[in-house]
Parts: C-alpha cells; sequence; structure tokens
C-alpha cells in the first residue's frame, strides 16, 4: 500500500509540473508581469495644471451677477503613467452653489467642495486660486412692454399712421432682481423701414435684451406698421345750405386727396339741435379727419 502510494505521489508531482510545462511557464510569466506592473512598478509623482474650466451650478432661483474666474491651476497625484495620460482637455473643475443664499460671498475652493472626474488611484491634492468671490442676486419675473426699434427712413413723401404695434405687446422678463426691477421696456431689434411705402408686418423679430443674465420669455414678436402719404390741414369756408350761414371747415389727410376738391364740393347741413352735419365727397369720405368746424 505505502509503494502504491508513493507512486501516485509521484505522477500527481509529474503532472503539475511536467506535463504541458510551456504552457504553465508562460501562463505564470503573463501573472508574475501583471502583478509587477500593478504593484512593484508603481511610480507615484504630481503634475501641476493650469487653465482648467471652473463651472459653478446654482439654483434656478438665482443668478450670479458678477464675473467669477472661469479657469484655476490644480495639482493632482498618482501613478505616474496615469497622470500622464491625463489632458487639460478633458478636466472640468464643478462646483455646486444650489444651497446658497443671495448675496456677495468668498468662497473656498477645496479637494473636498468641489468635483472633478479623475481616473482611479489619481487625486486631486490642491487648487489655485483657493477662493472666488461670487454675487448671487435672486431671480425674478416681470412683465414689460414693447419698445419698437427701426433704421432707415421712409421713402420720401410718406409717414406713419400711428405707432407700430407689436404681438404681443408686453410681454416677461426673467432675470436677476436688480436689473428686473429697473426695467421698463424691452427694444426689438432694429426693423428695417427705409423706402418704405406701405403698410408691412416684421414677424419673428426678436427682443434685444441689455443685460445677458436676463431672458425674455417670449423671444419674438411680430410688429405692424401702418405707412401712407403725409397728411395735411386743408381748411374751407363753406356757406351752409340753410340759415344764410357760414362754416369754417378743417380737414386733415393725405396731401393728394385734397387736388382738385373745392369748397362747393362739400356739404354742410344741420341736425334738429341746430349741429353741423358735415357731408365729404367720395373720394374724401372715411378717407380724412374733420379736425374743427366752426359756424359763423
Amino acid at each position: 500500500m505505502s509503494g502504491s502510494g508513493a507512486i501516485s505521489a509521484t505522477q500527481i508531482l509529474r503532472k503539475i509540473f511536467l506535463e504541458d510545462w510551456l504552457t504553465k511557464l508562460v501562463a505564470l510569466a503573463i501573472t508574475v508581469a501583471l502583478w509587477i506592473g500593478v504593484t512593484g512598478l508603481s511610480t507615484p509623482t504630481t503634475r501641476r495644471m493650469a487653465e482648467i474650466p471652473l463651472t459653478l451650478s446654482y439654483s434656478n432661483k438665482a443668478e450670479i451677477t458678477n464675473s467669477p474666474i472661469q479657469t484655476v491651476s490644480i495639482v493632482i497625484s498618482g501613478d505616474k503613467r496615469r497622470v500622464n495620460q491625463i489632458t487639460e482637455s478633458g478636466l472640468v473643475v464643478s462646483l455646486d452653489l444650489s444651497d446658497m443664499p443671495p448675496g456677495d460671498r468668498v468662497i473656498e475652493l477645496t479637494p473636498e467642495n468641489v468635483s472633478i472626474d479623475l481616473p482611479l488611484g489619481v487625486k486631486l491634492q490642491e487648487i489655485q486660486p483657493n477662493r472666488i468671490a461670487v454675487r448671487l442676486e435672486a431671480v425674478e419675473e416681470k412683465e414689460v412692454p414693447v419698445r419698437v426699434e427701426t433704421q432707415g427712413e421712409l421713402a420720401q413723401g410718406y409717414e406713419f399712421y400711428g405707432n407700430p404695434i407689436s404681438v404681443p405687446q408686453r410681454v416677461r422678463v426673467r432675470g436677476p432682481a436688480s436689473y428686473i426691477r429697473s426695467l421698463t421696456a424691452v427694444d426689438t431689434e432694429k426693423i428695417d423701414i427705409a423706402d418704405k411705402r406701405a403698410d408691412f408686418t416684421a414677424r419673428q423679430t426678436q427682443i434685444d435684451l441689455a443685460n445677458p443674465k436676463a431672458t425674455v420669455l417670449e423671444a419674438v414678436v411680430d410688429v405692424t406698421f401702418r405707412i401712407g402719404e403725409k397728411r395735411v390741414e386743408r381748411a374751407f369756408n363753406i356757406p351752409a345750405e340753410t340759415g344764410g350761414r357760414r362754416v369754417q371747415l378743417l380737414l386733415y389727410g393725405p396731401v393728394s386727396l385734397f387736388e382738385g376738391v373745392k369748397a362747393e364740393d362739400i356739404r354742410v347741413t344741420f341736425d334738429a339741435l341746430q349741429k353741423p352735419v358735415v357731408s365729404l365727397p367720395p373720394s374724401l369720405d372715411g378717407l380724412v379727419e374733420v379736425r374743427k368746424v366752426k359756424v359763423n
């Protein structure tokens, strides 16, 4: 039994160490190389990296109204190979201010209160500058009228008939409280009216805001212009059809409409209360304004 046992042990050892010895040797070499690569040859190092973007996140009920720094320098440490593989273009330092109340603040930048995406085994050691000044303002909304801005001149001999009308005429603006409270109107982008001589509508006209921190909730408006021939006043001295009286009449309208119109083309009668009733010829009726009626 003992001899048989010894032979069995010898066979087992032979099977382990001698059979397929080349394959096992290669596997062992690979295992040793991996172990050395992970542990034995790891070299710690530090590296300073400049111009890393700094992003600030904050509540949608607040807005940063100063101009904090936008980049920082950092020092990282860890395995040399991993540190050397990192590129500045792939890094962003983030700071969360969402729980910070409005006001002027000086905030420390530390490895503990910022976040940055680094490979396993690489740590953030230092940030410079290590403080930033931030002004957080509460955000408010307000409805304000739209003010139409134009460029150029109408065609000669033409004018606006009333003010331009925007649709909508008022818009809501959202932004820092100090700006919103002082805002009385918002302007459209400049609309070209050069050589215009007829009514037109400028559609999808953008609203321009002077403050980049503010936003208008209705970003575009349609603006309608009424344009026509320049208007003038024309006086007529007309005999009333009854009573032997005369009526001084002042009309206002496009200059070309009055060409060829005479006093006898206009009739003036009196109603039951002896108030004058003016009857204009078809060429003027509904197209001119009666500005003054005086009975002598």
